[in-house]
């Protein structure tokens, strides 16, 4: 008798901070792509002065490896933003393992429904949608409209290498961008 399709469990390792070398696991069968310990390191340097206190928010969260690792290098408010339930779930058992809850706020729901409801203001964003979307420049342009970014926010923005660059609002610029395999990625920064 089959219980449905077998999980397969992955491993994420927090790179640096407060949970350093702590491994947490996920469910690889969902098609979750935790961006790289490398390149995860590459992105916590550049972001090493702006992430202690950073209200930041993981729009796309997946397993949560961004905004975890943010939370264990001292931000304050991290909100997840994840449209599936049981990956909702997970990253929520996640948080609680560490004992984020008084940091973390895990929410099941579409990226472009929560930025047209949502009220609060961030210092940094995580972009990381699923490579088969196309829907970088609508999140960033919704971004600026909604104000919903400090003065001088930082946003990361993670794609597949053959992406044409996104279209960033005219007061965004890139402060660093890099290549790793088959994924391009940018810190880019807001300013007034």
């Amino acid at each position: 008798m089959s219980t449905g399709p077998k999980r397969r469990r992955g491993m994420l390792r927090i790179i640096g901070g407060e949970w350093r070398s702590r491994i947490l696991d996920f469910d690889t069968s969902s098609g979750v792509r935790p961006t790289t310990d490398r390149v995860r390191e590459t992105l916590f340097n550049w972001l090493q002065q702006a992430t202690p206190a950073a209200k930041c928010l993981d729009l796309f969260s997946g397993s949560g490896s961004l905004g975890i690792e943010a939370l264990s290098r001292g931000a304050s408010a991290l909100t997840f933003v994840e449209q599936s339930r049981r990956l909702s779930d997970e990253l929520r058992a996640r948080i609680s393992i560490l004992d984020a809850q008084d940091r973390a706020q895990v929410l099941q729901s579409d990226a472009k429904a929560y930025l047209q409801t949502c009220s609060k203001r961030f210092d940094i964003v995580f972009l990381d949608p699923p490579f088969s979307t196309d829907i970088i420049d609508e999140v960033c342009a919704t971004l600026e409209q909604r104000k919903l970014l400090t003065d001088n926010a930082y946003v990361y923005i993670e794609m597949p290498r053959s992406s044409e660059p996104p279209v960033l609002p005219s007061n965004w610029a890139v402060n660093r961008a890099k290549i790793a395999g088959q994924v391009s990625y940018q810190l880019v920064q807001r300013h007034n």
